[in-house]
């Protein structure tokens, strides 16, 4: 009797230790990263964003609810939410609302918008270096100020025309930086409070004063971004801005690039230029996404300039800059050739370079501009294309000074690649695909004879 009660007891006691442990499991948790490196967990410096973090972050993801990647979404984002549990995951389906979807600038399945403290920043890219990198972006505080030429007939910073920057610079204005016109004319120079002038595609020749201040600001150290088109009057001997290409470094090529590579792409006009691979710089450092430049400008670089010069854009070895009529689209692109006597150039040709040397201004290291051979790549109407966003947004982070990314080291497993010899291949390929074969239908054939002889 006493055994059978003591029996009872043990199970008894055993069925409440289980109880109490599925109970508990459900109040805390218990985690462990035994991948290699703890590869499945965020790096060091990412943990030390977090906790410098003090305020909510919420993350939107316009994922649709078909397909598994609402799940890798999740599953990626939990990590931060682990690390600071005031980070917040909300879906919206693109499908549901497809008008206000297009206003948003969503093109791509899955595109996440992270926002921190009134601010606000698009992810193309999932991936620990990019999400941290842009959690780092939105927690700098102060306001930076961009002025943008104003008078002559440029882009509109604010305009929402298919040629006007409305779109892009509501990016920028959700990331801390405040656009500003900058009418040269009435003002007479760049005041000093200014972080960056971007000069958009002027339309018409600019008076000598105006280039002068403009000169004058760079000499003085002053980040600019420069957007090119191709034949701008203003370009033109005598226009004004060739006074600033001279003290830059940088000429202009001839004619509009063509690109016959932009097939693979599908683009059928060959004025359009795609670009999928990129020379390595700060700006382009782990940038994957193809970008769309329509009607471009070739650049080279001036022997004896001022500057450093690191190309930031460049074509395939099927382009030139051409220098007659150009095929629309649904017109026959097989009718034009490159033509060295014409002065045509063969590719690959820069569309855009970085250019740096050491800043006159006191507290700054480095003085850095961009001179890029197309403006039309974040106008309103070619913004949401591939990456034309993103990179965009990477020309300002570099040119403000806000470049700075979450190295993520790697923490991949060494043996997750075999390299094989081709006579290895070949060896594996012979047993594997004729040797075993061969050997079971001979074990067969044996087994079948002796039977026979039974």
């Amino acid at each position: 009797m006493r055994e059978r009660l003591a029996y009872a007891l043990f199970v008894l006691l055993v069925l409440l230790a289980a109880t109490l442990a599925a109970f508990l499991s459900t109040r805390h948790g218990i985690e462990g990263d035994w991948s290699h490196a703890h590869s499945a967990s965020l790096s060091a410096d990412t943990r030390a964003l977090l906790a410098r973090l003090d305020g909510p972050v919420e993350v939107v993801s316009y994922a649709r609810a078909q397909g598994g990647l609402r799940e890798v979404i999740d599953n990626f984002v939990a990590r931060y939410h682990r690390a600071k549990p005031d980070l917040s995951l909300r879906f919206v389906d693109p499908d549901a609302d497809p008008a206000a979807m297009r206003a948003a600038g969503v093109a791509l399945d899955g595109e996440l918008e992270i926002r921190y403290r009134g601010r606000s920043e698009r992810l193309k890219v999932l991936g620990e270096s990019e999400f941290s990198s842009a959690l780092l972006r939105l927690s700098r505080s102060g306001e930076r100020i961009v002025a943008f030429l104003e008078g002559e007939g440029e882009r509109a910073p604010l305009g929402q025309a298919n040629a006007d920057l409305g779109q892009f610079v509501g990016t920028l204005a959700a990331r801390g930086v405040r656009a500003v016109a900058l009418p040269l004319a009435s003002t007479g120079t760049v005041p000093a409070n200014t972080d960056l002038v971007v000069i958009a595609n002027p339309k018409v020749a600019l008076a000598p004063a105006l280039a002068a201040a403009l000169v004058a600001y760079v000499d003085r150290g002053g980040a600019l971004l420069w957007l090119i088109e191709p034949d701008e009057p203003a370009l033109a001997e005598g226009g004004g801005l060739d006074r600033l290409a001279s003290a830059l470094g940088v000429r202009v090529l001839p004619g509009t690039v063509v690109d016959a590579g932009g097939q693979a792409f599908g683009l059928s006009d060959p004025s359009f230029v795609a670009i999928a691979s990129y020379p390595p710089h700060a700006i382009t450092e782990g940038f994957v996404l193809t970008t769309l430049f329509p009607q471009a400008s070739a650049l080279a670089q001036i022997s004896g300039a001022p500057f450093a010069f690191a190309p930031l854009l460049r074509t395939s070895n099927r382009s030139w800059n051409e220098t007659g009529h150009i095929p629309q689209a649904g017109e026959d692109a097989g009718t034009i050739r490159q033509d060295g006597d014409a002065g045509e150039i063969p590719g690959p040709l820069d569309l855009g370079f970085a250019l740096t040397r050491l800043s006159p201004l006191p507290g700054r290291r480095e003085q850095r501009i961009v001179v890029l051979g197309d403006g039309d790549f974040l106008a309103n109407s070619f913004l949401g294309n591939g990456g034309n966003r993103e990179f965009g947004q990477r020309v300002f982070d570099w040119l403000l000074g806000d470049d700075a990314q979450i190295v993520v080291p790697d923490r991949s497993a060494p043996d997750r690649e075999l390299a094989l010899s081709q006579r290895a291949l070949t060896t594996l390929a012979l047993v594997f695909l004729v040797g075993l074969p061969l050997a079971l239908v001979l074990a067969g054939l044996g087994i079948a004879w002796r039977r026979r002889r039974q």
